[in-house]
């Protein structure tokens, strides 16, 4: 069951491969994601010293949050892969001019995990060529319905 998708990415992106990887959470953050108080737009995947963090996904906090606790929305949170998964995307990243990006939240066995992306970056006449099959495909349906009514 998907919580929060990033629409955006697809629109900007060619994704190339897809991974899922859990994400280390608060409490207070795991909370807020079962509220659907979520948003990928923004974020973006980093690597550092062979790990990979997610950086600008906004999670807002519930209103009635501990009070002790001082919730940060945009804090950067750890993804959770194997080595030999993070390692294959370090060197397509590094070598191969790849970009990640987080695609989806989602639950999986009752844990929230994160669908991410290896992704190359669409340029402008790639989005409009997406734009003119997508009418067109509409164009398409109508005519074909038109038709079958009469």
């Amino acid at each position: 069951m998907s919580i929060a998708q990033n629409k955006k990415a697809l629109h900007d992106y060619f994704i190339e491969e897809r991974f899922e990887a859990g994400l280390a959470l608060e409490g207070w953050e795991v909370k807020a994601i079962r509220a659907g108080r979520v948003q990928l737009k923004e974020g973006y995947i980093v690597i550092r010293n062979a790990e990979l963090f997610l950086i600008g996904a906004h999670i807002s906090p519930l209103p009635e949050a501990s009070k002790h606790v001082k919730p940060d929305p945009v804090r950067t949170r750890k993804l959770l892969l194997r080595a030999e998964q993070i390692s294959k995307l370090i060197g397509k990243v590094e070598r191969a001019g790849y970009t990640l990006v987080p695609l989806d939240l989602h639950y999986k066995g009752g844990r929230i995990k994160c669908e991410i992306g290896l992704a190359k970056g669409k340029r402008q006449y790639d989005k409009r060529e997406v734009e003119r099959e997508r009418e067109w495909q509409r164009e398409k349906q109508r005519l074909v319905k038109q038709v079958t009514r009469n």
